[in-house]
């Protein structure tokens, strides 16, 4: 136990964490059994130790963080561990990789029923499904998701300011005032660049080369989270990978099942599957009609975030398609994202039709909303693009 205390301290010693991440303040940290998801990458290891550094300190024992991929639980079940940290008076749980640990779900279950005194955080792979796939935990465990950096975190990063987050309807109604003062304290155009070519994965701050680390991480989420928790033979890893390959190339796309079939040279069930398998590892976005549902062919594939067009395709990217994949990536975490009906591009919460366009193209139509490249301050219904980057 000392030896992980040990750990604990000096990873808290050590830690670097420039941005406070939004999660934070929105988490129920009461609750006795907390789940944290997200893709390879985003930081949740990060954001466990920040928690632990804000809430307790460094030399605290009512905290632990603790690692499944140490040896030590090859050897030692979660629950006796458990046991041992709550009769030296520990009270928070931090558990890191926890889908990695066989019979993971059980054994939460067990700490939760058995020990009411105990709080427990982990984290898991955004392939991870807690409460659909693991009956012990429903109703016990709360989910949450950690995005990457948004625009925001990314601009305060850059820029020292403390600009706050905005729900989508104040971006709509109040964009003008909003976008004016921002710009009065920087100027975000001259950093929205950068952002969609870097800014996603905090791993951009490591003294890395950023695109083969991205490469590593995509290859490290199909290898590891997809075929380890979806239980798929290593075989068949050319095909998910060719999948991906072939998608990124022409996203945003309407996906033709039959050709990508005959390509990676798989059944169309097979790359139906393989197509949710990749957004759930957050490494593509599918877009449907109002109504449809998620097993059915989408409407449009994006991939997740723009950081991944730069780092998977070799010719230049289209300029209006990172743009798309930006708009349509910062607008999913809080609101209902559907292919518009109105040839708009995007149908944002049942009720408002918009379309990524160049300044240029922008018109004040009645009843359609515009999301403007490379314009710093907008008015009525064309809204400046990077401003949907500050919705959390």
């Amino acid at each position: 136990m000392e030896s992980f205390y040990r750990t604990h301290r000096y990873l808290l010693s050590h830690l670097n964490s420039p941005v406070r991440r939004g999660l934070m303040d929105e988490i129920d940290w009461n609750g006795r059994l907390i789940g944290i998801k997200g893709s390879r990458g985003v930081g949740k290891t990060t954001f466990l130790l920040s928690y632990a550094k804000e809430f307790f300190g460094i030399d605290n024992r009512d905290c632990l963080y603790i690692n499944l991929n140490h040896f030590f639980f090859s050897d030692r079940t979660l629950t006796d561990f458990a046991a041992e940290f709550r009769t030296q008076g520990g009270k928070v749980l931090l558990i890191d990789q926890m889908f990695k640990y066989p019979g993971w779900s059980k054994e939460l279950r067990y700490c939760y029923d058995h020990f009411s005194d105990l709080r427990i955080v982990f984290t898991g792979s955004s392939v991870m499904r807690l409460k659909e796939e693991n009956p012990d935990l429903s109703g016990k465990v709360s989910s949450y998701y950690l995005c990457g950096f948004s625009f925001r975190e990314f601009l305060n990063l850059m820029t020292g300011c403390r600009f706050r987050a905005f729900s989508f309807e104040e971006v709509i109604n109040r964009h003008v005032a909003i976008a004016q003062h921002i710009c009065s304290e920087t100027n975000p155009l001259e950093y929205f660049r950068d952002y969609l070519h870097h800014g996603f994965y905090p791993f951009f701050l490591e003294k890395r080369n950023f695109s083969e680390n991205l490469l590593k991480t995509m290859n490290m989420t199909l290898e590891v989270d997809v075929l380890y928790i979806r239980q798929i033979e290593q075989s068949y890893l050319p095909k998910l990978r060719r999948l991906l390959y072939l998608l990124s190339l022409d996203a945003p796309c309407t996906p033709n099942v039959s050709q990508l079939s005959k390509k990676i040279e798989a059944s169309r069930a097979t790359v139906m599957n393989y197509i949710k398998y990749l957004q759930e590892a957050r490494l593509i976005n599918l877009l449907y009609a109002p109504g449809e549902e998620s097993g059915k062919k989408p409407a449009k594939v994006y991939l997740y975030n723009s950081n991944l067009m730069y780092a998977v395709n070799q010719l230049p990217v289209d300029e209006l398609a990172v743009s798309k994949t930006f708009f349509y990536n910062q607008l999913q975490k809080d609101s209902r994202v559907n292919a518009s009906e109105r040839n708009a591009g995007f149908l944002i919460n049942g009720a408002y039709d918009f379309q990524v366009v160049s300044r240029a193209e922008a018109k004040n139509l009645s009843g359609m909303h515009y999301a403007v490249e490379r314009m710093d301050v907008g008015e009525a219904h064309m809204i400046p693009l990077w401003l949907f980057g500050f919705l959390y």
